[in-house]
């Protein structure tokens, strides 16, 4: 196994039994072309990582904007725990280096996929929890995704919705999302505008509002609550 002393400090977290962490390192592919290494694969760390993640997430955010609707806090945590923010995070913490991989997948550039590489972040948060208990993983959470909270939020507020939605329905479709006027009623000096937004094909979102800019925007945060109602 690799030496995982320097990953440890990266994360602030000294394991009392570093099996743990090493066993959140082991991608599937380093146990099927291993079967007598006695190894099991992270996904199952993977799993229960997912869901301590979302947990620690969404009690900062409840916490931080007691003013901010569900529909917002949700977007806001969809945001946070979607695979390219993990993979953002792992890649500070270089976590590629540290993967057990087998040769097909390392020959394919595992080490720098950001499914790989999310995907073992939450199996390290898995691993730091059964260690060291919730109030540590929580301290290695929050101080792991400072950079990520700090960017998403200002003043208490989504950012850019459009953006965000870009993100996902780039990665999800490899396309971005297109937003078509379906009404513009009033004068022009206080005209009402109503948009939708399609990605996929498929119209994710409708929103309204006293500019096109408005609109959009409203049509990217209902299609961005839909999509996480559906994802999470």
């Amino acid at each position: 196994m690799v030496d995982i002393v320097k990953l440890q400090e990266a994360l602030g977290v000294d394991f009392k039994n570093s099996s743990r962490l090493e066993k959140a390192l082991v991608h599937s592919s380093y146990v099927n072309e291993n079967p007598d290494s006695g190894l099991e694969s992270n996904e199952r760390l993977e799993f229960f990582g997912d869901a301590i993640l979302g947990l620690i997430i969404a009690e900062k955010l409840y916490q931080d904007f007691p003013d901010l609707p569900e529909g917002e806090l949700t977007c806001l945590r969809a945001a946070l725990v979607r695979k390219d923010t993990l993979a953002h995070v792992a890649g500070t913490l270089k976590l590629g280096e540290y993967l057990s991989l087998g040769k097909g997948e390392e020959l394919s550039g595992g080490r720098h996929k950001a499914a790989n590489l999310a995907c073992a972040l939450e199996a390290v948060i898995a691993a730091a929890f059964l260690d060291s208990g919730l109030i540590a993983t929580r301290k290695m959470v929050l101080t792991l995704f400072r950079e990520e909270l700090a960017k998403l939020t200002g003043e208490g507020r989504v950012i850019d919705y459009k953006s965000q939605l870009q993100v996902i329905i780039q990665s999800k479709y490899h396309a971005s999302p297109y937003y078509r006027v379906l009404e513009a009623e009033g004068p022009d000096h206080a005209k009402r505008f109503t948009i939708e937004v399609i990605g996929g094909g498929v119209v994710l979102g409708v929103g309204a509002g006293n500019s096109k800019k408005l609109a959009e925007a409203e049509a990217a945060r209902e299609a961005l609550q839909k999509l996480t109602d559906f994802t999470l």
